[in-house]
Parts: C-alpha cells; structure tokens; sequence
C-alpha cells in the first residue's frame, strides 16, 4: 500500500464526515463526564468476566460452542473479518508525529505496541497474515463492500488526525475495551485447532488495569483542551467512539455463515477451471462430469446426483466418501485442487452431524523477546544512542531495508524521525523495512 495522495486523504476526510453524521443519532453508553471514565472502563470489565464465567460454566457442563458450528464456519469468520484486521492499529497513525509531546505518550505507546515494536512475532498485522496462511486462507474469500468499512474508517482516521483528534481518541477508546466476543471466539479457535493466539494477544494487552483499554481512557484527559470548550471536545470523543458501531460487527460475521451455500458458491467459483479437464469415465444422472461443469447453476443438483450415486455419504466420516478420496490425500486423484479452506468446506459439509473425536489443541510455544518486555519510554543501558540510529546489523536480505539504513545516514536528526514514520505506515510496517523502521523509531524515542 502507497502514501495516500493529497486528494485521496482529503477524501478520506469528507467520508468520515459523512459517517460521523450517520452515527450522531447512535446511542453511546459513555459516562457523560470523563472523569467518570476509568469507573466505566472497570464497570465494563467486571461485567464482561461474569459473562465469560458464565459461559465457562455452560461449557463444562455439556453445552455446544455459541460462535462457531465448525471449524470452516471459524475459517471463515476468519477471512471476513481480515480487511480490518489487515489494517491493526491504524487509526493512531498520525499521531507519531507527536511523539515528543508527552500528552500523546498513551497513544504513541498503543500504536508502536499495535506494530509489535518492530518484532515481527508480535505485530499484529504479522501475526494475523500468517494465520490466514497456516489455515490456507490466503487467497481470501470474496467480500461485500460492508466488510472494508471498519477497515477504511481507521485508515481514515490515522490519515486525518490534524482535523480528527477528539474522534481519533474516541474511536481508540471503545476499540481498546475488551468485548466478551474476543475471549469466547479464542476459546473456541483453540478447540478447533486454530491457534488463538492473534485475539489472546489483543485479551491481554488491551485488559483494564494497565493495558491499551486503560491507557485510552488516561488520552482522555490528558488532552482535553484547558482554555477551549471541552465539552465540545468530549461530544466529539462521543462521536468517535460511535464509529465502533459501523460496519459488521463480529456476532453479525459469525451468523451470516451458510455452509451449504459457502460450498456451493466456491463450487460455482471453480466450475469454470474445471470444464474438459475431466475424462468421463462415470456418469451422474445422465451427465458426465464435464457436461455437469457446463452448466450455471446446476451445483446443487450435481452434489445430490453425487449423492445418490453413493460417491458423497452426508452425516459420515468423509474417509468413506469416494468424492472426499479424490480430494483429500498425495495420492489422491484430485490433489492439490482444492485450497485448505476448500477442503475444510467440503469435509464439514460431507461431515454434517457425524462428529469424530477431538483431540486437545495445545498451542505453540512462543519465544519471549525480552527486548519488548521493558517500556519504550524509559532509558536502558541495552538502547543504542541516538547519534547510532542507523547502526543495526543487516541480518536480513532486503532491497527496502538495505536503501533505508543507506537514506538514514544522509539525513539529519529531525529528517530520520519523518523517515521512519512515513515507514511505520498502515501499509509499511509490517514489511522488513517498515518492521525496521519501528524497531529504529522505538528504541529513538525511549532514550
């Protein structure tokens, strides 16, 4: 992704105008006072734990999972919810360039912790790309428009933080609060097999006490206007905060799943690939395979001739299924046809209510950076000085990364700074360069 031009953040600008307008008649639960804010937050989060307790409980009694039938139903919840994942943190992008105010210190912290530091391990943006990897989501699904508008409104906001800051603010606080949905939805990831480790990440450091969720609410005050109207400004921390509301949100993504009609529709996606690539050595009802392939529409009807024929056994396991055995498997005669998450469609529609026995999924150990564990903000003997801002050895083979250290050690002190944010973009921080740049601007600014 580029540097947005002019006119394309100016664009930016005029729609959050128009979304701001949409949200004025919204509700907000918002104290009315920001004094009363960290009460709320506390409020928020005890509450959220009785309802994670409670579903605990439902659980070990017996219960089924509330969010995900199966494990293509949390697949794709993971694909729909990519484009604003694909953009983590970016609404406090603009405020970097205040770095040496001390008022912004809450946001720039959230916003270098949002990008891991420079650690690729702990970049959220990272971290989530290389889910959609493991789980053969790469290739992601095709999406409706609504799914990019949480997305376009963040990059919106961190590109306009001159003429947005109090619904910068805003939006940062109701996005930082933990929501029951995040601990429920690592849960059942972590059943299914899925590492959870993308939203236990966001459990634990967007918690109440000293986390992303605390941290918004102290933004608050500390740059609430002293001479200026700041019951203005906190209407307008209001109207942020309302922006959380557009778009679909994570409940409403997890209904929305059909797995039928998922099978369907990527079946429809193929058919044309797969036309006179057959060698009709079988007929369904009357067709060969190619002739089935030939024909809009006709999906639903080729799987029940599938049916019928013996060759798909619904409510079984898909081993017994001779469509699944030319899927599944190096030797399989289909192989490699299918991506992942084709497969898993295919094998939980096959599956119906035929339930093998699950295993219990045991997370990946994580290597701790302890180079991240301590503040960015304070001073430590390990930081390099500022005059060495450049100095880090080129541990990888990178074109970007290599011209960067090359245009640092050109520029003075001020110019390195601009540098490096325009390389700690929503678009750039998550490459080797930009990945660099952060690790550089991290360890500048806590001297």
């Amino acid at each position: 992704m580029q540097t947005p031009s002019a006119e394309a953040i100016g664009d930016a600008r005029e729609f959050l105008h128009q979304q701001l307008a949409a949200v004025g008649e919204h509700p907000c639960d918002l104290p009315d006072s920001p004094s009363a804010l960290e009460a709320w937050i506390e409020t928020n989060a005890a509450q959220v734990g009785e309802q994670y307790a409670e579903y605990l409980k439902t659980r070990r009694n017996g219960g089924n999972r509330r969010y995900f039938t199966n494990r293509a139903h949390a697949l794709y919840f993971l694909q729909c919810v990519a484009p604003s994942k694909a953009v983590d943190g970016a609404w406090l992008y603009g405020v970097l360039r205040h770095w040496d105010d001390y008022r912004f210190d809450g946001l720039v912290r959230t916003y270098l912790e949002e990008l891991g530091d420079g650690d690729p391990a702990q970049n959220h943006v990272v971290i989530y790309r290389k889910l959609l990897a493991e789980q053969g989501c790469e290739a992601s699904i095709e999406l409706h428009d609504q799914f990019y508008l949480q997305g376009a409104l963040q990059l919106a906001l961190g590109y306009n933080v001159r003429h947005f800051l109090p619904e910068v603010i805003g939006f940062n606080l109701g996005y930082e609060q933990l929501p029951l949905h995040l601990l429920i939805t690592a849960y059942e990831l972590s059943e299914l097999g899925i590492d959870p480790y993308y939203f236990t990440l966001h459990v634990t450091i967007d918690n109440a006490s000293s986390g992303h969720a605390r941290r918004a609410a102290h933004s608050v005050s500390q740059l609430m206007p002293v001479d200026s109207n700041p019951s203005d400004f906190y209407q307008r921390i209001a109207l942020g905060y309302r922006l959380n509301n557009l778009g679909v949100n994570t409940t409403a993504v997890i209904a929305s799943f059909d797995l039928e009609h998922e099978v369907i529709q990527m079946l429809e996606r193929k058919r044309g690939f797969g036309q006179q690539m057959h060698s009709d050595y079988c007929k369904f009802e009357g067709r060969t395979v190619n002739q089935w392939l030939q024909l809009s529409g006709k999906i639903p009807e080729f799987l029940a001739a599938l049916e019928n024929k013996g060759w798909i056994k619904r409510h079984q396991d898909p081993q017994l299924s001779c469509f699944w055995q030319l899927i599944d498997g190096p030797g399989a005669s289909m192989f490699g046809v299918f991506s992942p998450y084709e497969k898993q469609l295919l094998r939980d529609w096959i599956s119906g209510d035929w339930r093998p026995e699950q295993a219990q999924f045991q997370p990946r150990a994580r290597p701790v950076n302890t180079a991240n564990v301590r503040s960015r903000f304070t001073p430590s003997e390990a930081s390099p000085q500022r005059e060495s801002l450049v100095s880090l050895p080129a541990k990888t083979v990178d074109i970007d990364m290599d011209r960067l250290r090359t245009e640092l050690q050109t520029m003075s002190q001020q110019h390195q700074i601009l540098y490096l944010i325009e390389r700690m973009s929503p678009g750039r921080h998550s490459t080797p360069a930009g990945l660099l740049a952060t690790r550089l601007f991290s360890e500048f600014i806590g001297q």
